[in-house]
């Protein structure tokens, strides 16, 4: 096992490397601006000349690279090039508060798409047609368009939520959860879909395998044997969509953090982005990598210690 674990986090720190080295290049071309920014629009070339020293914008890209990277090998991303925060402080907090809301939409994601999935495999027929219709209709559905209907509904009309901003859990537990429970279900509704056809594909397939008949033959419930057997069968493909997910809820959570004005990587990225603040840019890449390649490690392992077949592939 530990050499499987190996392998996945030796491939994962191959793709950290080339993403880093990808995004921090192609960065570069808007450099050049970033400086008559931060310098004013109005600043004479010796001012910008200045500000770009300052940064080591005056360096050539290849000798300013490696000296991020001696950097960020040692734990240092840099200072925000508009605000002079600590690029780590800054990325780490704001991760903190976007995991929390993939990681939570994950879990509902889960509970509800296996519980849809099993009803649909297990009781085919009009069940069945209704699930994969819902799925269909969820997985249509912007992500943005279901975060602007739920704040009409639940925020505005009914007032049962707030319709923006974040409590810490620091501040009051209750606070918190109403404050990420429409954001956590508009990234949810979307991923349900696809989950519980995976979990319902996976099942159709597992009910007509041998060993199921032979369990049912040996007098075992129907029950016991999805509940004991098949769900353990089926839970493989659905722990590798379930990562998918999880990938493209931190994506999603994006443009639904920016519509809630949650504190999270979203509105950082969007801003440093657009004002070309490298070292942020950088940070956030590289710890949304780290955080990935955690998180497909942790199912790939779980994936191993369902089915140990895995280790072999």
């Amino acid at each position: 096992m530990l050499k499987f674990v190996g392998k996945r986090l030796a491939t994962g720190v191959g793709l950290i490397a080339a993403l880093s080295v990808l995004t921090f290049f192609l960065l570069q071309f808007g450099a050049a601006g970033t400086a008559q920014r931060i310098a004013g629009q109005s600043a004479s070339p010796e001012a910008v000349a200045v500000v770009e020293e300052r940064l080591g914008l005056d360096r050539p890209p290849l000798e300013r690279f490696g000296s991020w990277v001696a950097d960020a090998l040692g734990g240092d991303l840099g200072r925000s090039w508009f605000g002079g925060q600590p690029v780590v402080d800054t990325v780490t907090s704001r991760m903190a508060v976007t995991v929390t809301l993939a990681v939570g939409s994950v879990v509902l994601t889960a509970v509800i798409a296996v519980v849809l999935g099993a009803l649909a495999a297990a009781r085919r027929g009009w069940l069945d047609r209704l699930v994969q219709l819902l799925g269909v209709i969820g997985q249509a559905i912007p992500g943005f368009l279901m975060a602007l209907a739920l704040v009409l509904v639940f925020a505005i009309e009914l007032d049962w939520f707030p319709a923006t901003g974040y409590t810490r859990p620091s501040e009051s537990i209750g606070g918190w959860l109403l404050s990420i429970a429409l954001p956590v279900v508009a990234l949810t509704v979307g991923s349900i879909g696809g989950v519980a056809q995976q979990v319902r594909g996976s099942m159709i397939d597992a009910f007509s395998r041998d060993y199921v008949r032979t369990l049912r033959s040996r007098g075992l419930s129907r029950r016991r044997v999805v509940y004991r057997h098949v769900l353990r069968n089926a839970a493989g493909p659905a722990l590798s969509i379930l990562g998918l997910q999880f990938v493209i809820l931190l994506g999603g959570a994006v443009i639904v953090e920016t519509l809630f004005s949650i504190p999270g990587l979203g509105p950082a990225a969007l801003s440093s982005t657009s004002q070309g603040d490298i070292p942020v840019v950088m940070g956030i890449v590289v710890v949304t990598g780290v955080v990935v390649v955690l998180v497909n490690t942790l199912v790939d392992v779980a994936q191993a210690w369902v089915n140990p077949k895995v280790r072999l592939s």
